[in-house]
Order: C-alpha cells, then structure tokens, then sequence
C-alpha cells in the first residue's frame, strides 16, 4: 500500500520523538501491524483502509481513531495531548454549582487522591474523556459530599436535571465504566459530516431520525420511542439523528426534502428504507417491528416482490415490484475488505 509505505518513516519518527519525552515504555507504545500477514488482528479491529491508526488504553481500543495530519508533529502532538490528565480538579464545590450543564458530567468525590477509588475513575476518565467532562475534589472540599465515603455522580445535561448516583463498587472497573459509558454515550446520536465515518466504522446499520435542528419536539419523541421500544436492539444498530439542511444528500436518496422533514430511515449499508409515517412513532412496537423487518430481511424482500403472502388480505393480488429500494447514503464509508484508501466529499455523504 503506497500510502502505508509513505507514513511508515513519519510514523517510525513520531515515536523517536516521543520516547525521547516518555521514556517509560510503559507509558506510551507505538506499534505496527502488517494486515496482509495479520488478517486476523486486522478483522478483530474492523480495520477496513490503509493506513490506519487506532489509539488502545489499557488494552481496550478507542473508537476514535487518529484522523488527524499525517506529520510528525501532528502525530506527536496528538499523544502529547492524550496523555494530559482528562480530570479536572476543583478547588471549590462552588465550581460544580456553575457547571456547563449542555455537557455531560462525571465528578468524583475523594478522600484522598492516593487511592485505589481515583485510580479507577482515572482509568474510566481516560477512555471516555471525549464523552463526558470529568472533575473531581478531594479532602476537605469534597468532604460534604462523602457522607457516605467516596461517590461518583453523573450531572446529565439540562439545568433542572436530576443527578444520578453510581452505587456499584468504586474498585471495580468493569462495573463503573459500563455505568459511566451508559451516561457519556447517548442512546440516540448526531451524526454530523466530522463523525459520520467514525460510525460507520462500528459495523451496525443506522436507524435515523432526520429532522431540522430547531426541531426539538420531534427529537424527543423519537428518543422517548427508541428508548422504550428499542432498548433491547442495541447494539444491532445505531440509533442516530441529522439535520435535515446538512443532510439534504441522503433525504434525496429516498426522495424526500428538508420540508418533508421529520423523516425516518434505516441505511443498512446496501439500502436506504423508510419508515412510512413519523406519526406512527408512538404506535405500541411499529418502530420495533420496522428494525426487526430489517434483520428478517423482510424490509429488503419487500422492495423487490411487494408484501409478503402473509401480509395480503386474503383475494388481494401479490404485487410484483421491479424496482430496489434506493441505494445507501453512506455505503461509501462502511467498512469494506476489498477498500485500501478512503476518500471521502461531504456532498457525498
């Protein structure tokens, strides 16, 4: 791969640069993987376009990847960045009270910062520092908040929400970065032109709610459904929603327009389908019943031979369609064996 070969030399330099300011291999470790020869490690990490960089903590892959310029500064500057402590200490609980409260929160509170309690949370910080905004307090300062020893509160976004308390073990990593990734990560996502390959890159298709960004209602309907009817499908797809005026290329793909905003649609990567009434939202398992159709294949079948037998009132005529559905917005940009580079316009998108 030419471009493998190219970074190769500014790669090798970029971890000189940064051995020389961390020399503790334990700190920092460049690496190098010949996919040809390691096509196993390369399907473990999805990894699809060459060269690729993925930033591991602890063993465990963040899903960003390095997407930055291809310089040795560039690359040297990005680690110098992330090894900068993601915690932000706050001399006065008055700091937490005018918190930016647009952001997700994590703050612990601590006796001390010499404990096995912050190390994890220092752990959990690190892989999800892009996530959420991480603080903590010690000693004094914190001390009214530890009634009950040390805690961790999650202060989610908006000025009357409610804060909730993490209740499981403060040692346990597993435990409280799974509570912790519940809280950063939101069931429902933007997708936006600067993420939009990042998720494709998870290999899950995508159920999206287009709608135009003052369009605030139709965001939280949609959220309240996927939440109750969809919980159980996560991790099948991606719940996502997009601005219709930015994303006037995909609604075109399935015929529509910003003013035929709130739509939604499932881009299975291949296809683009389209739920048929946004006001059928709030109908007990339609928008459940619409993913399943997508894992059954029915919704694909469906485009190409009109409604299944069962699905056709009896003496009704089974209606043969010789058209596909319309072609995926973003199969461009979904994880392919066969792709060695990845160029990408936003138009396109």
């Amino acid at each position: 791969c030419r471009f493998s070969q190219m970074l190769h030399p500014i790669f090798e330099e970029a971890s000189n640069v940064i051995k020389e300011e961390y020399p503790d291999k334990n700190q920092v470790v460049f690496a190098r993987v010949d996919c040809d020869q390691h096509s196993d490690i390369a399907q473990r990490y999805r990894i699809s376009k060459y060269p690729t960089l993925k930033l591991f903590r602890n063993g465990m892959m963040m899903k960003r990847e390095y997407r930055g310029q291809r310089s040795v500064t560039a690359i040297a500057d990005y680690i110098r960045q992330q090894k900068s402590n993601p915690i932000r200490d706050v001399q006065d609980l008055e700091e937490i009270s005018s918190l930016d409260r647009s952001r997700r929160n994590i703050v612990g509170y601590f006796e001390q910062k010499d404990s096995d309690n912050y190390r994890t949370f220092e752990r959990v910080a690190n892989i999800l520092h892009d996530d959420c905004v991480f603080l903590s307090a010690f000693g004094a300062i914190s001390k009214a908040e530890r009634f009950s020893g040390d805690n961790v509160i999650y202060k989610p976004p908006g000025e009357n929400a409610p804060d909730m308390v993490y209740l499981g073990s403060l040692t346990n990593f597993d435990l409280i970065y799974a509570w912790t990734q519940d809280k950063c990560v939101p069931l429902v996502r933007e997708i936006t032109f600067e993420n939009g390959e990042e998720l494709t890159e998870e290999g899950l298709p995508f159920l999206i709610l287009f709608h135009m960004k003052d369009d605030l209602e139709s965001l939280e309907k949609f959220q309240q459904e996927v939440a109750r009817q969809l919980i159980s499908e996560k991790g099948t797809i991606n719940f996502l929603h997009a601005d219709c005026d930015k994303f006037r290329h995909p609604l075109l793909h399935i015929q529509k327009t910003p003013a035929d905003c709130p739509v939604i649609a499932i881009d299975s990567f291949r296809h683009m389908y389209v739920f048929p009434d946004f006001s059928d939202l709030s109908v007990p398992g339609k928008l459940k019943q619409f993913v399943l159709d997508l894992h059954s294949g029915k919704l694909h079948r469906e485009f190409h031979h009109g409604p299944d037998p069962t699905d056709v009132a009896p003496g009704q005529p089974i209606q043969d369609l010789a058209s596909s559905p319309p072609e995926s917005s973003f199969q461009k940009l979904a994880p392919s064996e066969h792709r060695y580079t990845l160029l990408r316009e936003k138009d396109e998108l």
